[in-house]
């Protein structure tokens, strides 16, 4: 199975030359499944709710997602993006996943990072599964990579492939992003995004780039720039992701002791 990872600097508040841009770039290869950044065709910093009432989309129907359904017709693939949901009157930092014959599910963001909150609703969708044939893949966003609950709920859920849409500023993520997949035996595919962006009187952020691929044993295979942009792409076998063996007498799975978890699930 080929899978990709697309790092991108949006211009922020120009969704379609955003989109345009992604399209180009992802026409030019054949891959199964490709991962792009969170909030990839509108940019991230928001200075008011008014802002991210333009730019949201609701989802199916809004036009990222339109584009990407059509581009995962187009080249038999699947795709993952993040993008600005608007349901009612609340927004959401959602990510999406289409494939050749159409839209997929979607997943809205637990944790919210930062200022994050005043403008997003925290998610609800809960951590589903999504299986598409070639492999069984969850999704998290950005943040979400800070709390290890996450990706062993997806893992336990039974991903292969965790699809991880961020825009990062904090360090460490992407050494982080290598032990969740080596502590739970999955493939992840973390789609970071470039540049600064500095509106009104916020102070600026610096997004880290190094989007990558992880296996399931914890080794990189392929990683991008702290400023380059496009894209990176490498051959797996997801299949490897249900082996949870460590050594001949420990497994990841079947070695845990939740009996003795109790805290972690009622705190």
């Amino acid at each position: 199975m080929i899978v990709g990872v697309y790092q991108n600097h949006p211009e922020f508040g120009k969704p379609q030359a955003n989109i345009d841009t992604a399209v180009r770039h992802l026409s030019s290869i054949d891959a199964e499944l490709v991962v792009l950044p969170e909030l990839f065709s509108s940019g991230y910093q928001f200075i008011a709710i008014q802002e991210l009432d333009t730019l949201a989309e609701i989802i199916p129907s809004g036009n990222t997602c339109r584009a990407m359904i059509s581009l995962a017709c187009e080249k038999h693939m699947f795709i993952v993006f993040g993008l600005a949901e608007k349901d009612g009157q609340r927004f959401y930092n959602s990510a999406v996943l289409v494939g050749p014959d159409g839209f997929i599910g979607k997943y809205r963001k637990t944790h919210l990072f930062f200022e994050e909150k005043d403008f997003f609703s925290p998610g609800d969708t809960g951590f589903e599964i999504f299986d598409i044939g070639l492999a069984k893949i969850g999704i998290m966003i950005c943040f979400d990579w800070w709390f290890p609950e996450a990706a062993r709920s997806l893992a336990l859920g039974g991903a292969d492939i965790i699809c991880h849409p961020a825009n990062l500023v904090l360090p460490h993520c992407q050494a982080a992003m290598v032990i969740r997949a080596m502590e739970n035996g999955v493939f992840t595919i973390t789609a970071n995004r470039v540049g600064t962006e500095a509106r009104g009187d916020k102070d600026p952020l610096t997004f880290t780039g190094e989007s990558q691929i992880v296996d399931n044993k914890g080794k990189i295979k392929a990683k991008m720039g702290i400023t380059e942009t496009g894209h990176a792409f490498t051959g797996i076998d997801p299949i490897q992701a249900r082996d949870k063996i460590i050594t001949s007498r420990n497994d990841r799975f079947s070695d845990r002791r939740p009996e003795f978890y109790n805290l972690l699930m009622n705190s």
